[in-house]
């Protein structure tokens, strides 16, 4: 793809608590309409990647480009239109107890919107069915399942139609088949809606069913050690923690290019 295509670049990106390095030297792109998985093993700084990427946290150095504009470099107002056009999900759906899914549903087009009521209830009614929720707007999240807390959870964060979804371990505390459907709806509005999705994960069952393109990164060296699909860093990758991760340890017993036929 050219780079006109890219949603997002990262660029010499370093990320630190303090004076403790998480990660650094992070180059890589997600390109529009991308399923971009972040992956790697346990704490190598997934999730602090996703949050420096939503804003939440403050690069060491590098930079994060949305269409070209650096985020951290941009006015008050031109970060506050880039965030317009994301939408970002929790690992526990983050919806509010005392309100229906209607209203939680509602709360981005109530800040940032002027609509009337009927529209907004109409866009409502719209985004929960897109996941699988018609009929469940007058619902406290009390009332539902984990997984339609999860799926209430992105009606939210699409209720602006974002161009970019963020996702942090999005199958977290849900059972295989809440999880496969998780993955189906996911893939599904990606390739309906055209969807730029990143999204943070472990689950390889989802890695390779939903991911297009990728980056790993490494807990011990700090910094990312392969980007790409993940099928093609499976057989291809020059890494062999990136092979052994993506094949559940098999990696080092097979040659690159032998695996998964």
């Amino acid at each position: 793809m050219s780079e006109k295509s890219a949603a997002i670049e990262v660029s010499q990106l370093t990320m630190k608590y303090g004076s403790s390095l998480i990660q650094q030297n992070l180059n890589f792109s997600v390109q529009k309409g991308d399923v971009f998985v972040i992956m790697g093993g346990s704490g190598c700084g997934k999730s602090t990647l996703l949050k420096h990427m939503i804003g939440l946290y403050q690069p060491a150095a590098g930079t994060i480009a949305y269409d070209g504009r650096d985020y951290f470099s941009a006015t008050d107002i031109q970060q506050l239109k880039m965030r317009k056009r994301w939408g970002v999900t929790y690992q526990s759906g983050a919806l509010f107890s005392a309100m229906t899914l209607a209203e939680n549903v509602s709360l981005p087009l109530t800040q940032y919107t002027r609509m009337k009521p009927a529209e907004m209830a109409d866009l409502v009614r719209y985004k929960l069915a897109l996941v699988g929720l018609a009929g469940f707007e007058d619902y406290y999240p009390s009332e539902i399942s984990g997984g339609m807390a999860k799926r209430a959870g992105l009606a939210r964060a699409m209720a602006l139609d974002p161009e970019v979804l963020f996702f942090d371990e999005p199958s977290a505390g849900l059972d295989p088949l809440s999880a496969k459907r998780l993955d189906d709806l996911i893939l599904q509005l990606s390739q309906s809606l055209g969807v730029t999705i990143v999204i943070v994960t472990h689950e390889l069952e989802s890695i390779f069913a939903i991911g297009s393109n990728g980056v790993f990164l490494d807990a011990q060296t700090k910094t990312q050690l392969d980007t790409g699909a993940p099928s093609y860093m499976l057989n291809h990758s020059a890494q062999p923690l990136v092979r052994d991760f993506l094949s559940r340890g098999q990696g080092h017993q097979q040659r690159s290019g032998e695996i998964c036929r």
